[in-house]
């Protein structure tokens, strides 16, 4: 390792050094050893022979004079097939007590895609869940929003995603924890490992309880091992974001300690180059594919939030899981009407599926109209339209729900996943009148309905 200089200030998340040569640049590592523990820092900034960096950890200890040293790579992580099982902290080091056989790192900062690298036509990547497939259906290299609260089913949602992409792509995943409680990345480890996937994903966390630049660069060693699967595998990658609010927080609270000014609600003044310097590496290639599902933190509900509309500028489309659907019983709780993807256009999916797609929203909005007129004047008061629309919007909405494989051992209920084709199939023949003799509660938890097709 080369002397870089001399540390002349420090405070918890800035550490000054006063350099004694000009080869340092930001992104760089650097490192200082004191009584036996090595602490490292991320230089921020150079000003002249004044170089401003960012802690890893805490700062106990630390002193005045201390001998500063560059550490060659950078930020790195590991980049082999032995990241599948494991589980990663922000600067690629393990945390899950597991080991590296054959250490093989890549810089977390290294990959920019270029413009001739990105392939826009990639093939629609079916999940084999029937409410994703029809209302929110997603292109390879997509980024889509997946919005909700504890307690409506998001885990097991990105549980089954992760099994049913496994199974029909035979790619992996990779997770991101930024700003999650340990205790919540302890329970999603250990869901992963009683269903079987975690051999199949790699994780990575920057936890609650860190500092800044722990939280802020979670994010970027999760992307190098998805490009990892996309680039060396061949893999269509599914890369999972919780939080990405979390993520602009963190970079807010670096820029304060920097004394940048910043900018509205006191966010970063980089915060759209930072949001998209991390977007736009999650994309298509003619190798692979990274397509990711990226959880935002709404503060006070509010979608306007600059953090926010900056964030959601990027997706694809969003899936929302919303509670008052979980209170029925209808599992995924995704509320439809909230539910977007760029593919429903006649041009993407065909006028069929489009149709479809229209029609059932249609059906859908309607029966939530008539919910209140048969509450106040009973069944018997609508017309033979509205009283068609309203139990075929029932049977659609058992429809939608699925048996998921990695719930097996909780309902007892074998998973299904469900073709495309199929769904349209069942949902046509709903809409046409072909089941109104069959009793809803029939369509609840199904895969499709060819066991009562004529």
């Amino acid at each position: 390792m080369m002397k870089a200089g001399k540390i002349i200030s420090i405070s918890n998340m800035r550490i000054e050094i006063l350099l004694e040569q000009n080869k340092v640049k930001p992104g760089d590592i650097v490192s200082t050893e004191h009584n036996g523990s090595i602490n490292r820092f991320e230089i921020a900034r150079v000003n002249g022979n004044i170089a401003v960096a960012i802690p890893f950890d805490n700062v106990r200890g630390l002193r005045k004079g201390l001998d500063v040293n560059i550490e060659e790579g950078g930020l790195a992580i590991q980049y082999s097939d032995e990241i599948l099982g494991k589980v990663f902290d922000s600067y690629g080091n393990l945390i899950d007590g597991n080991t590296i056989e054959t250490v093989r790192t890549k810089n977390v900062y290294e990959r920019n895609l270029k413009l001739n690298e990105i392939n826009i036509d990639g093939d629609i990547l079916w999940t084999g869940i029937k409410a994703i497939d029809f209302f929110a259906p997603m292109q390879k290299g997509f980024k889509m929003g997946l919005l909700g609260g504890a307690g409506v089913g998001k885990t097991v949602l990105i549980k089954e995603l992760i099994n049913n992409v496994y199974k029909g792509l035979k790619s992996n995943s990779v997770f991101v924890g930024i700003g999650e409680r340990s205790r919540e990345g302890k329970e999603l480890y250990d869901e992963m490992l009683d269903a079987n996937l975690i051999d199949k994903m790699s994780m990575v966390f920057g936890q609650m309880g860190e500092n800044s630049m722990n939280r802020s660069r979670a994010i970027y060693s999760g992307l190098t091992l998805a490009e990892y699967l996309r680039d060396e595998k061949g893999q269509d990658v599914l890369l999972f974001i919780d939080n990405m609010y979390r993520f602009v927080q963190a970079n807010a609270e670096i820029t304060a300690e920097m004394e940048q000014l910043p900018i509205d609600n006191g966010y970063s003044s980089t915060l759209l180059s930072d949001i998209a310097a991390v977007e736009e590496r999650i994309n298509s290639t003619d190798k692979g594919s990274i397509t990711s599902f990226q959880t935002v933190y709404i503060p006070a509900d509010d979608m306007n939030d600059s953090a926010v509309h900056a964030i959601t500028s990027h997706f694809d489309g969003q899936i929302v899981l919303d509670r008052k659907v979980a209170a029925k019983g209808i599992y995924p709780a995704i509320n439809v009407f909230k539910t977007s993807s760029k593919l429903i256009s006649v041009d993407k999916i065909g006028e069929r599926h489009y149709h479809l797609v229209q029609e059932v929203l249609r059906y859908m909005s309607r029966y939530n109209e008539l919910e209140e007129i048969v509450a106040v004047l009973g069944i018997e008061e609508l017309s033979t339209e509205d009283y068609n629309i309203f139990y075929r919007a029932r049977k659609l909405r058992n429809y939608f729900t699925q048996p998921m494989f990695v719930a097996e051992q909780y309902t007892n209920i074998p998973g299904k996943f469900v073709a495309i084709e199929d769904v349209l199939i069942d949902v046509e023949a709903i809409l046409d009148g072909k089941y109104d003799t069959t009793d809803e509660n029939r369509f609840a938890y199904i895969g499709n309905l060819h066991e009562y097709r004529k």
